[in-house]
């Protein structure tokens, strides 16, 4: 059995040795982890669960959101992250944000965006222009996509730094700056999931391991005709697919921080990813230049508005 050799001294003196588990001797360790709830759906559930069973060191969930899964870790507040989305880039410096300085991110899965409607609308699939439309206020009723004559209801998260909101305008616009055309306007993803159930008109855009788990309750429209399948984000068919990351920070000394990265990115992770549907990272790894070309197209777009703006010259009256 495995284990660890500690010596106890008795009443009188007498000192014995004993194998205590490790288990035991690590189960007071836990990391603390704050992050998007698509990258705890996705993923972190099941690999903390699975990590504590091995290790017996526990995860605790702080929550957050994208943005603070990136902005905790920096500031020190929590020893793990996961988000969404990449560090913001100040357009007129063209580096990283003070708030998200400090940090790693390491891509360790396959998400993509989804777009869900009632469970009920007849209609099955969009294309990627449609969509753009959609979010541009030019489609605005649901005849127009072949479905009922209905109002389209877009929802959409406030704010342009959100994970699915940035991956967004980067992925179907190339623009991280683009205002979005929309009749409900909520907090974070959660509220915008619990409301398209309840109304058949609505619509929005949520990552795919979210949108599966409300199976029965929504629709996931396909996209060009390619559903947001396991295969069809592996093989880069359905497009709008983006990496999942884990943060941590630049100057971590915890040695359990590194030992769970390595569990994420190793054998025993990648098959926690697979058995609830994520694309482990190194699976379809050939995503990555493509992706990082949506991306910098998207940056160099903010960069040039930047520069343009800073040529205009200012009007003396």
């Amino acid at each position: 059995m495995n284990g660890t050799i500690r010596k106890l001294t008795l009443a009188g003196g007498m000192a014995v040795s004993m194998l205590f588990p490790v288990h035991s001797v690590l189960a007071a360790k836990t990391l603390t982890w704050a992050g998007c709830g698509i990258s705890k759906s996705a993923f972190m559930s099941e690999m903390a669960e699975a990590y504590r069973k091995k290790t017996g060191v526990e995860i605790d969930f702080k929550g957050g959101g994208a943005t603070k899964g990136i902005r905790q870790v920096a500031a020190g507040e929590v020893t793990i992250g996961g988000t969404c989305r990449h560090l913001i880039e100040s357009p007129e410096t063209f580096t990283t944000v003070r708030e998200e300085r400090r940090v790693q991110l390491t891509p360790v899965g396959w998400d993509a965006l989804a777009v869900i409607v009632h469970k009920d609308n007849p209609v099955d699939s969009v294309t990627l222009d449609q969509l753009r439309d959609m979010y541009l206020g030019r489609i605005t009723n649901w005849k127009e996509l072949g479905g009922n004559d209905a109002p389209l209801e877009l929802y959409v998260r406030k704010g342009k730094i959100s994970g699915v909101g940035r991956t967004l305008r980067e992925l179907v616009f190339n623009d991280y700056d683009i205002d979005f055309v929309a009749r409900h306007v909520v907090d974070s993803t959660g509220p915008m999931e619990r409301a398209i159930p309840q109304n058949p008109h609505g619509v929005g855009t949520t990552g795919v391991s979210s949108a599966r788990k409300l199976s029965g309750k929504v629709k996931i429209l396909k996209l060009n005709g390619k559903e947001p399948s396991y295969d069809n984000i592996k093989k880069g068919d359905y497009l709008l697919y983006r990496p999942l990351y884990m943060v941590t920070h630049m100057q971590n000394s915890d040695p359990e921080v590194k030992k769970f990265v390595d569990f994420v990115l190793g054998r025993e992770g990648k098959q926690v990813m697979r058995s609830v549907g994520t694309v482990p990272y190194e699976d379809a790894i050939h995503l990555w230049l493509t992706y990082l070309e949506q991306q910098n197209r998207a940056l160099a777009k903010m960069h040039a508005r930047a520069n343009t703006t800073a040529a205009t010259p200012t009007k003396v009256r």
